[in-house]
């Protein structure tokens, strides 16, 4: 056999030994974990456990494919279009963590282990020009239903400011599921906080009532658009609206918030476009109820982001954008919504959508005593209709509320010239 030819079969050789061997942590499995779970699965972290320790991932290497395998793990809804920040793992590395499973997860060569990502101890974006906590603990019970609470930070009266970023931090991530942070000019937030804050499922409770940013489990600070900073009125109060659901034990939260400053004034500023319906009556057994809004822009616009936002009973959520030429692009497809798992998205280029875009959007719900959503925490509506809005637990009377809370929220500016 010639040179060549042993070379050639040596190295068919060797690629079908690495084959027969398997994916292995320290090679294979390891750099998916950093980059895609350890956010939230690290020492000190929001995930219940670590993944960076190859012990501490083999002994849940089932766990890991299974979840995996249905998609629920790592967080992230939508199947299209492509957002900045994605959490979703190619059909490979499923596969490969599937392999690693079933062959028993072995570690493999622990020097090929890559170093574990760094996490900084105190703020991601550094020292910030603005940093605030919750005025007092905030006691979670044991058990019983999920609270939303909304408090009122106070901020020195004085200038307008420009906010480029923002950044949270729970005081207790085992109990906090997710936290919006809204200005308030009027002072109803602060009337209404004596110190516990107060309930405010849906909405703060005060209008205009404009977000400025949020943070989920394994979320990164908000970074405003490049050329479109936030204003904070001078004097306006923030207020945080927390999500909490009890762990099973008595726990105390505080959670703190930085913000970033720019003198650099806006090129352009940000209008939201809330799309939803005005009021919600699910006939109860529906298992496929439809609530569909459209809104046509009125000039050149470029789309930086989405906030689409349902509660429990929602199953499906899309959103399109039909270009005056006919062509139609989708804005945002969620097709297994899951109520813990929501977030903001800012797309990865701004889409531009020209003056008579119709932007439409589509919610489905399943308000069938079948359906369970994804906490299994039996949130479904039995013989009535459904308040999909309201209270977490079985409705037992026909009610029929405004839905502000259900609806798909997308960012725009005006478009310049490319």
């Amino acid at each position: 056999m010639r040179p060549g030819r042993n070379l050639a079969a040596a190295l068919c050789a060797i690629s079908v030994s690495a084959l027969a061997a398997g994916p292995t942590f320290s090679h294979d499995v390891a750099p998916i974990l950093y980059r895609e779970c350890a956010s939230c699965h690290r020492p000190g972290g929001v995930g219940p456990f670590s993944l960076i320790a190859w012990q501490d991932a083999g002994k849940r290497a089932k766990l890991i494919a299974a979840v995996t395998a249905r998609h629920y793990m790592p967080p992230w809804l939508p199947s299209e279009p492509h957002f900045q920040h994605e959490r979703r793992l190619s059909p490979v590395e499923i596969a490969t963590l599937a392999h690693w499973a079933e062959a028993g997860a072995p570690e493999g060569n622990s020097a090929e282990t890559p170093p574990p990502p760094q996490f900084p101890e105190g703020w991601q974006l550094g020292k910030p020009d603005f940093e605030a906590q919750m005025r007092a603990a905030f006691d979670v019970p044991a058990e019983g239903p999920d609270q939303y609470r909304c408090f009122a930070i106070p901020t020195a009266p004085g200038r307008d400011r420009w906010v480029s970023a923002l950044d949270m931090r729970p005081g207790n991530p085992r109990v906090v599921h997710h936290a919006i942070l809204f200005q308030d000019v009027t002072g109803t937030a602060r009337k209404r906080d004596t110190g516990a804050g107060y309930s405010c499922f849906g909405t703060p409770g005060f209008l205009p009532a404009r977000g400025l940013g949020g943070w989920t489990p394994g979320s990164l600070p908000v970074r405003m658009a490049d050329g479109v900073p936030e204003l904070l009125h001078g004097g306006a109060d923030l207020v945080l609206q927390v999500h909490y659901h009890p762990s099973g034990k008595p726990e105390t939260d505080r959670t703190r918030i930085a913000l970033y400053f720019t003198d650099r004034k806006p090129s352009r500023r940000v209008m939201d476009l809330p799309l939803g319906s005005n009021r919600i009556d699910i006939p109860p057994g529906a298992r496929s109820y439809k609530v569909t809004d459209h809104f046509t822009v009125p000039v050149d616009v470029d789309a930086l982001g989405i906030n689409p936002h349902a509660h429990y009973v929602c199953t499906q959520m899309y959103g399109y954008a039909v270009l005056p030429d006919g062509t139609r692009r989708t804005l945002i497809r969620i097709p297994a919504w899951n109520f813990n798992w929501q977030q903001q998205y800012t797309y990865a280029t701004p889409i531009r959508l020209p003056e008579g875009t119709r932007v439409e959007m589509e919610f489905t719900y399943d308000n069938s005593e079948a359906y369970r959503d994804y906490a299994g925490a039996g949130r479904r509506c039995g013989r009535t209709v459904a308040d999909v809005v309201g209270k977490n637990d079985e409705a037992t009377r026909r009610r029929s509320v405004p839905a502000a809370a259900e609806m798909i929220t997308g960012l725009l500016v005006p478009a310049v010239s490319p």
